[in-house]
């Protein structure tokens, strides 16, 4: 996860890519056509640059009008068939086609990275194929002769590409899988107190009930609506767990109150070095008086901890302002920014992989909320969550011990 102005919007990347890609293509046509101008004395001369264009255009198609497959099926059938054609009409063509010839090796790395097993080997069989025979619509004769030959080791090259990229996905896909794993494990264990807690509650409340309507029926409504508010958490909370599945036992202990450990994650964050001394945590009455079910409460003390330790790796010497306020009566939306980095960032072991952001969007989602992270307009970087707030409770019950109630705000700041 990037938190530096070096960091480019996903969009930003696409559209340079797209960018070069059509320039690619434009530069391959043009040399197509100054191929063919000097000698055209026929329409068959100008078959390689319109079946260039064709190919580009089953290139671009949208993927949801027509799939990877079927697309570059088509393209190598018209290429293979095209090619036959010249070949037993005997008739000969100034240049096959560079144009074409690139837009059939790209659709050759899309099919063997992103293909299934069979249509990739089948429809990377006829893509080679086609590519390699080109050169044979020229008439075959001198150094043409050669070119297939090296055409072999071009579609070689393609193919090793594709597959490589590929092995990357599938790299990838296990790394999220595994992040994901891992976040709802977690995600159990920081549950398992508040589960095991709340139902030794109900089952203490009930059987003080049954003293209290011997000495004071009157007074068993209040106990008998705390036990189903605490069951009916509970349930919620065991719902949000269905699909975790956990491996071990291990507990985690409880961290106290939500926003006492935010200020410790702050302040902690503050006293390791002076390039972040300015940290600043704010959070309103408003946030302090919602009530988050367990799994949001950690879901928040994870993102604000992940957060600031992208900051220490990506963004040193940035300004940190962190957020907790309301978003509505249902919603707690937390506010993590960085501003840009006043010095170049060493490259942090590990590297960059955006795993952590991955983890914590999982985490957001399992516990019904909503994440959202991207460069700021100030260069920096910027984290927004929004996590459903529990209803207030009908009977007011024993306040926990809250030091922080009176600030509206807390300076961390070291200065």
């Amino acid at each position: 996860m990037a938190h530096g102005a070096s960091a480019q919007p996903p969009w930003r990347r696409r559209r340079l890519g797209l960018g070069a890609l059509f320039a690619g293509l434009g530069l391959a046509w043009l040399l197509d056509v100054e191929m063919i101008w000097p000698s055209h004395p026929g329409r068959a001369d100008w078959l390689p640059s319109l079946s260039g264009l064709a190919a580009v255009a089953l290139l671009l198609v949208p993927g949801r009008r027509l799939p990877a497959e079927w697309r570059a099926g088509v393209a190598a059938v018209g290429s293979l068939a095209l090619t036959l054609d010249l070949v037993l009409v005997g008739r000969s063509v100034p240049d096959w086609g560079l144009l074409e010839t690139t837009c059939l090796l790209i659709l050759l790395i899309r099919t063997c990275r992103s293909a299934r097993p069979v249509a990739a080997v089948a429809v990377s069989a006829a893509l080679a194929a086609a590519v390699i025979d080109e050169p044979l619509r020229t008439g075959g004769t001198g150094i043409t002769l050669t070119y297939p030959f090296l055409l072999t080791f071009v579609v070689g090259g393609a193919i090793g590409a594709g597959c490589y990229l590929r092995m990357l996905d599938a790299r990838r896909a296990r790394m999220v899988a595994a992040v994901r794993l891992n976040e709802r494990l977690q995600l159990a264990r920081d549950l398992h107190d508040f589960v095991a807690h709340h139902v030794t509650g109900i089952v203490v409340q009930a059987q003080a009930a049954g003293f209290v309507h011997l000495s004071a029926p009157h007074s068993v409504g209040p106990v008998l609506r705390n036990i189903a508010e605490a069951g009916q958490e509970t349930l919620d909370s065991m719902r949000r767990l269905v699909r975790v599945l956990r491996e071990d036992e291990d507990t985690s202990q409880d961290r106290g109150d939500l926003y006492v450990e935010l200020a410790r994650l702050v302040s902690a964050f503050c006293g390791q070095d002076d390039d972040h001394a300015d940290t600043r945590l704010e959070i309103t009455t408003s946030a302090r008086r919602t009530r988050l079910a367990p799994d949001a409460e950690t879901s928040v003390h994870r993102l604000v901890q992940e957060a600031l330790t992208n900051v220490r790796r990506h963004a040193p010497g940035a300004r940190v302002a962190i957020r907790v306020d309301t978003a509505g009566d249902d919603l707690l939306r937390v506010d993590v920014h960085n501003t840009a980095p006043t010095r170049q960032a060493a490259s942090p072991a590990g590297g960059r992989s955006g795993y952590g952001l991955m983890g914590l969007r999982e985490r957001a989602l399992a516990a019904g909320g909503t994440l959202a992270a991207g460069p700021a307009d100030d260069g920096g970087w910027r984290i927004t969550a929004h996590f459903p707030a529990l209803p207030q409770p009908a009977v007011a019950r024993e306040t926990r011990s809250m030091p922080l109630l009176d600030a509206t705000a807390i300076d961390t700041g070291h200065r």
